[in-house]
């Protein structure tokens, strides 16, 4: 049975449809990846999972509970652990009050191994922490009743580095012991590193669900290539290769209204960027025709993979 199931969820505010005919499942034991701009929806379906608010058409079911089941829900929601964006916490209250008040009401079997991993401040007020500390009890309390699907909204939101690895290395870990994970999130690289699948929402509409690996080739990336030579654009006419602009530049990386300089140490006097969706080493191959500076490859921004695939640029 899947974990959760979707069949044509729509939620309306007034003249505003902000999940419009949403279907897809997430099965047991799944890292199941969000994703989309901020503004798309994804906050909406995950309160209308949580019985938070009420479908106006469709419906959905969570660990076989409908959602529409006020008393069926109840009762799935003690296996469900929840982290919203933006905890709003009881700011009077210390770290330690806090947890000890989530464990009276759903149990706190894992509360240690986890202060071990995230390391939560407890005695301050909450009032006095930072985002990412905050978002470290966040986590602490989602998972300390050892629940059976977890469903967190931006989870990664004010970590710092390291902790945002040792959050992937976490999550990698959960799947193992067979907990179900629903995140969303706006940043393509974040659910790269832990989702099995990812669901692209934009503009409240579901425009694909897929492995995350073909999401990532169809999304390409974002190449800048620096040269002490002039770079032929035409070099760069082939298949994989969209947006090409070459400019020339001098030595400081400013715009060289002269033209080309040589002579001397070598120096910048052109440059190239791009985005590819093609084999790498195919690039590769051209670009090792030119005496290279410098060369970066980064996944392409969340709002290229909109603009490219699904149609134009999505306003949140």
């Amino acid at each position: 049975m899947a974990a959760i199931s979707v069949s044509s969820l729509t939620k309306d505010y007034g003249d505003l449809r902000a999940n419009d005919s949403l279907s897809f499942e997430v099965e047991s034991g799944e890292v199941f990846g969000y994703l989309g701009p901020n503004g798309a929806g994804k906050t909406t379906t995950i309160r209308t999972l949580l019985g938070l608010i009420r479908p106006t058409d469709g419906t959905a079911e969570v660990l076989g509970a409908d959602v529409r089941d006020e008393a069926a829900l109840v009762e799935a929601k003690r296996r469900i652990g929840y982290l919203p964006a933006n905890p709003a916490f009881d700011e009077g209250v210390t770290g330690r009050e806090l947890l000890d008040l989530h464990g009276a009401v759903k149990g706190a079997d894992r509360l240690e191994p986890l202060l071990d991993r995230f390391a939560p401040p407890l005695t301050r007020p909450i009032r006095q922490l930072s985002t990412g500390e905050v978002q470290k009890l966040g986590l602490v309390q989602a998972f300390m009743h050892d629940p059976d699907l977890v469903i967190m909204d931006e989870p990664t939101s004010g970590l710092d580095p390291l902790m945002q690895r040792s959050f992937n290395e976490f999550i990698a870990a959960e799947q193992e012991r067979g907990t179900t994970v629903f995140m969303s999130s706006h940043v393509l690289g974040e659910v790269r590193r832990v989702c099995d699948r990812v669901a692209v929402l934009r503009a409240g509409r579901l425009v694909t669900i897929e492995a995350v690996e073909n999401l990532l080739r169809r999304s390409g990336k974002t190449v800048r290539l620096r040269a002490a030579e002039p770079i032929d654009p035409a070099a760069l006419e082939f298949d994989g290769v969209h947006d090409a602009e070459v400019h020339a530049v001098d030595h400081d990386g400013e715009a060289d209204e002269g033209g080309f300089v040589f002579g001397g140490e070598a120096r910048i006097v052109s440059e190239a960027t791009l985005t590819y969706t093609g084999d790498i080493n195919r690039l590769l191959d051209v670009v090792a025709a030119y005496d290279l500076v410098d060369l970066e490859v980064e996944e392409a921004p969340l709002e290229d993979v909109f603009m490219r695939f699904y149609g134009g640029r999505h306003d949140a």
